[in-house]
């Protein structure tokens, strides 16, 4: 068995100098560890039903509808934005949970919205609670992992107030989420987390094995290679555009997929769709590269 260092030891030691200054560039943020380099990638193919919003949103299709999508699709698992569920009844989720199962179609996770970046504690709380809420649905559907968002920061802030109230919101919602065996993955977006150094230092302070990054490799406005490569470490899912900032620029996605499999990446490659081609034809397409990738480089 591969000797790793525990995650909340590397945590600690590779990402301290970053937590320190708060705003550190994305190269003094953490790197992966050598021993975590020798770990054997296991990269699956996903994809989030935010692929399909346009279809979702008119009501031309259905969550069910979906999860028939990908099964046509043959991806690994799909993730589940939130926007679209009919309800939170436990019935109606574990209706999906039921037909996942029967088409053999993990759930790789669930979505929602989030601003845990409040200066007024008490605005805190509600996000708290709102996470609450999302995690008991996500237990229902089966799924082990909820995507959050930091937010924007607060006009008048700084990155360093704003790390200190993500963090102080996201710790309580990942307490709760542990007793249920549900990890919180912090997106990589805009706002306080639009930079890796910044989702570093919150991670620091939530210190929880419950608690990590839902790696979006294409929310980096700049340098996207060096900042993604730094949270490879601390991905506990991903999404996965081929372009990245505004106005869009091409990523190389097979130098995305090497440094994922360098870093002993475990997870779900999981495509989010936001191309100018009709979901219908755009998604198979991407989601046909990333399998290609996935299994190039994976070692399943």
């Amino acid at each position: 068995m591969t000797n790793l260092m525990p995650r909340r030891d590397f945590l600690q030691s590779a990402g301290i100098a970053a937590a320190g200054s708060l705003i550190a560039s994305p190269s003094a943020a953490a790197q992966p560890a050598e021993e975590t380099a020798s770990v054997r990638p296991r990269l699956l193919a996903g994809c989030c039903a935010y692929s399909y919003r346009a279809y979702l949103t008119s009501g031309q299709m259905t969550m069910e509808d979906f999860l028939l999508k990908a099964v046509d699709l043959g991806v690994h698992g799909v993730d589940i934005t939130t926007y679209w569920l009919k309800s939170t009844e436990p019935a109606y989720l574990h209706s999906l949970r039921h037909l996942a199962f029967r088409h053999g179609l993990p759930f790789s996770g669930a979505a929602i919205k989030t601003e845990m970046c409040q200066s007024d504690p008490a605005r805190r709380e509600v996000e708290v609670a709102n996470i609450r809420k999302w995690v008991d649905a996500t237990e229902l559907l089966g799924a082990s992992h909820l995507r959050v968002f930091g937010g924007k920061v607060p006009d008048g802030a700084t990155d360093a107030q704003a790390i200190d109230w993500t963090a102080e919101t996201m710790k309580p919602a990942c307490d709760y989420a542990a007793q249920k065996g549900i990890t919180l993955g912090l997106e990589s977006h805009h706002g306080i987390t639009g930079k890796a150094s910044n989702i570093l230092a919150i991670l620091i302070r939530v210190d929880s094995p419950f608690a990590g990054c839902n790696l979006d490799i294409s929310n980096f406005a700049e340098d996207p290679y060096s900042q993604v490569e730094s949270l490879i470490p601390f991905a506990t899912h991903t999404h996965i555009r081929d372009w990245y900032g505004d106005p869009h620029k091409p990523l190389d996605l097979d130098r995305m997929w090497q440094m994922f499999a360098k870093g002993g990446y475990q997870g779900y490659m999981s495509v989010e769709y936001e191309g100018d081609e009709d979901a219908m034809t755009g998604v198979p397409k991407l989601v046909d590269r990333v399998k290609a990738l996935c299994r190039k480089y994976s070692t399943v």
